[in-house]
């Protein structure tokens, strides 16, 4: 119990006399130690969500409340719970928080109690619209994009053109609240918040290979639209453009703390070609006069674009993968100290495997 706070040690205590075992759990996990929640603490809240005898609207309103204290550290750690638990945690963490009018109202939060606290605030309000856009998105498409299924025969691939485009704006709007964190190496000068960041690169990534394969299943589509649907879609793409220098900035934090270079995917440009030929081909629709164009240029411009795009992809999704197994490996490694025989089922839980002793 070193290093809590009087205050830590009283609120947990209460909960402890009133048998409240997920209450005091949420508690310990949000204390005022300046470090992020201790992994202990936030794999019994895992496991907490996935026991239907455990109810999660009050699991979600415990951490709610703590948002409520005027500490940055604690109101800091309760976000960094809440977002870890629906990464990690039961989907009906995430289906209740996306079944809620309201989630963090902390736009206006302020902790004045020193230099800090103010610069610590700043990233505070950004953290929780970004986990607010998160439960949003679910609310709106009916699954996480961190989690879709990616590849040929994945979600975003296969989307037919009208929920294509509806899906992708709220897949931007969601990636833009996450790089708005904007946060430079520098500013990462404590375990809390780069607990913080940890996590929202982790999303990134996922986040972002599932736009990446939204947008190439558009421009796989795109010649064969009707106007409104490409002149829907050219803005998209150049949305996209804008949010891949945006991505690429925010890999280079990553790099600059101490990621491993071989954790960061790498970004691959489509050519500046197809952009000149989306705008010809929509003019064209328009009955504008275009410069002349054979169908074979502008299909080898589509082909190296998407490409180009399919290796982004590919990168992406090979750091998400060295992510998983590190720590499918820690958490075999944690097992064997403990010289008990286990069963792991990774298909069980998503980012952390269920664990039968």
């Amino acid at each position: 119990m070193s290093g809590q706070s009087i205050t830590d040690r009283i609120t947990a205590a209460q909960h402890s006399v009133t048998g409240s075992a997920v209450s005091k759990t949420v508690c310990k996990a949000t204390t005022h130690e300046v470090m992020g929640p201790k992994k202990k603490h936030l794999d019994y809240l895992i496991q907490c969500t996935n026991e239907m005898n455990v109810n999660i609207p009050q699991l979600a309103d415990t951490l709610f409340e703590r948002t409520a204290n005027t500490s940055w550290v604690v109101v800091f750690k309760s976000l960094i719970t809440t977002h870890h638990l629906m990464v990690y945690g039961n989907e009906r963490f995430i289906q209740y928080l996306a079944s809620r009018n309201t989630l963090f109202n902390l736009s206006n939060f302020l902790d004045k109690s020193g230099l800090q606290g103010y610069d610590m605030s700043t990233f505070i309000r950004r953290y929780s619209r970004y986990l607010n856009e998160k439960a949003v998105s679910y609310r709106q498409v009916a699954f996480d994009f961190t989690k879709v299924k990616r590849g040929a025969d994945g979600v975003m691939r296969t989307m037919n053109t009208e929920k294509l485009l509806k899906t992708l704006p709220i897949v931007q709007n969601q990636m833009d609240s996450l790089l708005d964190f904007n946060v430079n190496a520098n500013e990462l000068t404590n375990g809390v918040i780069n607990a913080t960041f940890m996590l929202l690169f982790k999303d990134a990534i996922r986040l972002f290979a599932a736009y990446n394969e939204g947008i190439i299943n558009l421009l796989e589509k795109y010649f064969d639209m009707k106007k409104a649907q490409c002149k829907e879609g050219l803005d998209i793409y150049k949305k996209f453009l804008t949010r891949m220098t945006r991505i690429s900035e925010f890999l280079k934090v990553a790099e600059q703390v101490g990621i491993d270079r071989g954790d960061i995917p790498d970004l691959s440009q489509a050519p500046s070609s197809l952009l000149d030929a989306l705008e010809q081909h929509l003019a064209s629709l328009e009955g504008k006069k275009v410069k002349d164009s054979t169908a074979a240029s502008r299909a080898s411009t589509l082909s190296s674009a998407v490409s180009s795009l399919a290796n982004t992809g590919i990168s992406f999704t090979k750091a998400d993968e060295r992510e998983k197994q590190a720590a499918l490996e820690e958490e075999q490694a944690r097992l064997k100290t403990l010289k008990v025989p286990v069963v792991i089922f990774p298909s069980l839980l998503y980012g952390r495997d269920w664990i039968w002793t």
